[in-house]
C-alpha cells in the first residue's frame, strides 16, 4: 500500500479549481485554502483585498498508487492559464496567481521538470509564469467556500467558469474520471 501525498496548488479561483480535482481517480481529498502569504488564518475578504500575499489554493491529497504527480500538474495546467501573472479569466491580483506549492524537494523537481518541457515545447505560445514554493503558511478556507461547485452548480460564476473547466477536465481525461 502506498503512502499519500500532499500537493497544493493555486489556479485561480479555488472553486474551480476544487470543481476538477474531487472528480480526479487517486485524488482522495480536496481543500480549498490559501497560502503562501503573511497574515496568520486570513478570512477570505482579507485575501480579496490582495494584501495578505496569499494565494487561492487547494490542497490535494492523493494516492501516487492510482496517478502520479505529473499527471496532476498536467490536469492543472488543462484547466488553468498559467502564462498570465496575478489573472485568470476576470479575477485578477495575486490571489489569483498560478503555484504549485510542494511538500517534499521531489515535488518541486517534478513540477520544475513538467514546466520545462512545457516551455521547450512552447506549449502555451508564451512564457509560463506559475511560481514553484514550498508550501507555507496555509490556512483552510471557510466551511461555505468547501465544495462550493457541488453544493451550487447554478450559481453564477460555477455556470461561466467552474462548468466549463469541469467538461474540459472530462473530455480531455476521461481515464482519470473517479466512477
Amino acid at each position: 500500500m502506498s503512502e499519500m501525498q500532499t500537493i497544493t496548488l493555486g489556479g485561480g479561483c479555488f472553486w474551480c479549481t476544487e470543481a476538477v480535482f474531487v472528480q480526479v481517480r487517486g485524488v482522495t481529498d480536496v481543500e480549498s485554502g490559501y497560502s503562501n502569504g503573511q497574515v496568520v488564518r486570513p478570512s477570505y475578504e482579507q485575501v480579496c483585498s490582495g494584501t495578505t500575499g496569499h494565494n487561492e489554493v487547494v490542497k490535494l491529497v492523493y494516492d501516487p498508487a492510482q496517478i502520479s504527480l505529473r499527471e496532476l500538474l498536467e490536469i492543472f495546467f488543462l484547466i488553468h492559464d498559467p502564462t498570465t501573472l496575478n489573472r485568470q479569466g476576470n479575477d485578477t491580483g495575486t490571489q489569483y496567481r498560478s503555484g504549485i506549492y510542494f511538500s517534499t524537494p521531489e515535488q518541486g523537481e517534478i513540477a520544475n521538470s513538467l514546466m520545462g518541457e512545457m516551455s521547450a515545447a512552447n506549449l502555451f505560445g508564451k512564457p509560463v509564469v506559475t511560481e514553484v514554493q514550498p508550501l507555507s503558511n496555509y490556512w483552510p478556507a471557510e466551511d461555505y467556500h468547501q465544495d462550493f461547485f457541488e453544493k451550487n452548480p447554478y450559481q453564477g460564476y460555477c455556470v461561466a467558469v467552474a462548468g466549463p473547466k469541469v467538461a474540459k477536465f472530462r473530455k480531455t481525461f476521461a481515464d482519470r474520471v473517479k466512477r
